[in-house]
């Protein structure tokens, strides 16, 4: 981008270097000399060049701020006695003591005490949250009000704050795919410039008015100096830097440039819901009272035949019970039936807990819970009997509970014009209770771990952008296969590697502001871009004088590089806009989604067609129930395939329609694919 300039002020500097040595060398109207306009030029471009250099330099401050969060020591418990040591002298396995208002220096997990930490520097959550013994703790978050104790588990580069900052750098290295565009129209655009240049001296040298070498040269340096591309190649890094960075202050880490750019583009985004749309454990949500015991003395029965359980659905209940204050007591005569339930003596009264069948099995009548079990099932939670000296004493339901901005965030999701898909391996019914309270229109359900990635193709054929969001650990091949992959609530290596974006908080409304985030840029950009050619392309006819036949107007080289200097000014004043970026506030109360939810059951969970039905296609399938999608190699049932294709007196099977307009648009593309079982390459 250089080369424009160089060659413009060197070609005034020795013209005006030989008027000066010999000047009886040129005609007398000829022996004018420009080694102001050179120094001018020099200045102005310089004085550009420090603009950007401030700009540059402030778009790294997200990087400096999180390096300043690093804290210099930790107070180390050993041998009974505290001792302050340098941070970098803390190994795992280490106990360390932190006090109200200081740092916490390292990650670690709480072994004692308890207080509410600010974590607001590393997840980009306002709300502090409390720590126990067992919870997880992040280097540099701020300890608020009590003392804790917590044992280091990683420390120095592996910290999650090392983390964060070795990603933000390496998205604002990376080049987004707009960038690569700007890049190789620089790299035609200096040579049409030149070749302007050059037709502009000849020209004015053939037809302009005397002197009409000076008049050539200088018209030939002012197209040469305007047209440098700097605002084009500072469009883009620029944007890029200072959009990384403020994702980084939300708690959002970009893994690329290209992410960034992809994310504006999604249409389709497919939530998991375990750990996604719910908190990934489950809870006790009812308790209802059927006999003469009140709601705490049944709770607190159960809870204590529960307490030597290690079912899920048995912590969830103990949990509840401590929450509400009830003293347990150790159970006599415990047995656990695996799949069916617990029985126990609980101060001296037998307790049984567990599903229908277990129930009956004991021979205790289940009259007034079938209509419980089956209200609480459609609501996607799991109804257990309980039973006190052989009486129905009351049913409690459990489930996977909604986190409390999981609707509001999915209400602002289709509000941004997504369509929103949950995933998940439950059934259809608890899956369909789940999307109807979240306010989601469309379920894939049954669908085991190790074929989401399967799902996500499937609707990629439909020729969608998707984005998947999950995990990052059981879900990595599903964040891997989407357009872009969306870990949520953890900050792990393995979460950091399979996706794109990494959201170190668990709220779904960090996607919101993610996606935000990126059209933001992309718009920010494309300003970029518009600025950088705009300058060119009205500055370039002018300063080749397209307007001195009329007007009379001449642009001096001077005038020149200060437009020049301009148009970088206008992208880099531009681009720092983008530090203004606040998330949009998303309304705590959502209006629920009209219609309900569309469930389709996951088609990738059956063992393959080889192994348990014969498969076909076209007029051979006589006797076969399953038929291979061409385009994505789903198996399809074809009793119940929605979508064929007729081609030469052969019938193609497909699972969406998306896969047959693919098919129908270029069937030679796809033809023979359906044999094999495997999706054409598209």
């Amino acid at each position: 981008m250089n080369a424009l300039i160089t060659v413009g002020t060197t070609a005034a500097y020795g013209y005006s270097s030989l008027v000066t040595v010999a000047p009886g060398a040129l005609p007398a109207e000829l022996r004018g000399v420009y080694f102001e306009v050179v120094g001018v030029i020099i200045t102005l471009i310089l004085l550009g060049r420090l603009f950007e250099a401030r700009a540059k330099a402030g778009t790294g401050e997200a990087i400096k701020q999180l390096i300043g969060m690093q804290p210099r020591t930790a107070r180390l418990v050993r041998d009974g006695s505290e001792a302050d040591v340098p941070v970098e002298d803390v190994v795992p396995g280490d106990v360390i003591s932190v006090r109200p208002g200081e740092k916490v220096p390292v990650d670690g997990e709480v072994i004692d005490g308890h207080s509410t930490v600010d974590q607001s520097m590393v997840t980009g959550e306002s709300i502090p949250e409390t720590k126990q013994v067992g919870d997880p703790v992040i280097g540099a978050t701020i300890n608020q009000t009590g003392a804790f104790r917590f044992r280091a588990t990683r420390v120095g580069k592996d910290t999650m704050l090392a983390q964060i900052i070795r990603l933000v750098e390496q998205a604002q290295g990376s080049k987004a795919p707009i960038q690569r565009l700007a890049d190789e129209v620089a790299s035609y655009f200096v040579p049409v410039v030149m070749s302007i240049a050059i037709a502009t001296f000849v020209v004015w040298f053939v037809a302009g008015p005397p002197p009409a070498l000076t008049l050539a040269l200088v018209s030939a340096v002012a197209v040469l100096i305007i047209a440098c591309p700097c605002a084009l190649g500072l469009a883009t890094p620029l944007a890029i830097m200072v959009s990384t960075g403020k994702g980084a202050e939300h708690g959002i880490l970009i893994r690329s440039a290209e992410a960034l750019e992809t994310a504006q583009k999604i249409d389709t985004i497919v939530l998991d819901k375990t750990g996604t749309i719910t908190h990934g454990t489950p809870a006790l949500t009812d308790l209802i009272v059927s006999g003469d015991l009140t709601e705490d003395d049944l709770l607190r029965l159960v809870a204590s035949a529960e307490q030597t359980s290690e079912h899920p659905l048995g912590a969830a209940i103990v949990a509840a019970a401590k929450t509400r204050g009830a003293e347990l007591v150790k159970p006599t005569d415990f047995e656990s039936v695996t799949g069916k339930g617990v029985r126990a003596t609980v101060d001296g009264r037998s307790v049984l807990v567990g599903n229908e069948r277990f129930i009956q099995d004991a021979g205790v009548a289940v009259d007034g819970f079938a209509e419980a079990a089956r209200r609480l099932s459609t609501d996607g939670k799991t109804p257990m009997a309980v039973v006190v000296d052989s009486r129905l004493a009351g049913v409690i339901g459990v489930a996977d509970t909604m986190k409390d901005d999981s609707v509001a965030a999915v209400a602002a999701l289709r509000d941004l014009g997504l369509t929103v898909v949950m995933i998940t391996g439950d059934n259809r019914q608890t899956a369909a209770a789940i999307a109807r309270q979240a306010g989601i229109e469309r379920v894939l359900a049954e669908v085991i771990p190790d074929k989401k990635a399967l799902e996500v193709r499937r609707l990629q054929a439909e020729h969608r952008v998707v984005a998947m969001v999950g995990d990052g650990i059981n879900d990595a091949p599903a964040l891997a296969q989407a357009d872009v992959g969306i870990a949520i609530g953890t900050g792990t290596d393995i979460a950091i590697e399979a996706s794109d974006i990494t959201l170190i908080s668990g709220s779904l409304t960090g996607v919101v502001t993610a996606i935000n985030l990126s059209r933001s840029t992309m718009r920010n950009i494309r300003q970029n871009l518009f600025f950088a050619f705009a300058y060119n392309i009205v500055g370039i006819p002018i300063a080749a004088g397209i307007l001195y036949p009329f007007l009379g107007v001449r642009l001096s080289p001077m005038i020149a590089a200060g437009a020049m200097a301009l148009s970088s000014l206008s992208v880099v004043s531009n681009s720092n806009r983008l530090r203004g970026f606040k998330p949009k506030p998303i309304p705590s109360v959502a209006v629920p989604f009209a219609a309900g939810p569309k469930v389709e059951v996951g088609m990738h969970d059956a063992a393959p067609s080889s192994q348990h039905a014969q498969s076909g296609r076209g007029d051979d399938v006589i006797g076969k129930t399953t038929a291979i999608d061409p385009v994505c190699g789903m198996t399809v049932d074809i009793a119940t395939a929605e979508y064929r294709s007729l081609r030469d007196g052969e019938a193609y099977y497909f699972c969406a329609a998306g896969c047959k307009a693919s098919f129908d648009k270029d069937p030679e593309k796809f033809i023979g694919a359906g044999n094999k079982g495997e999706p054409a390459s598209h």
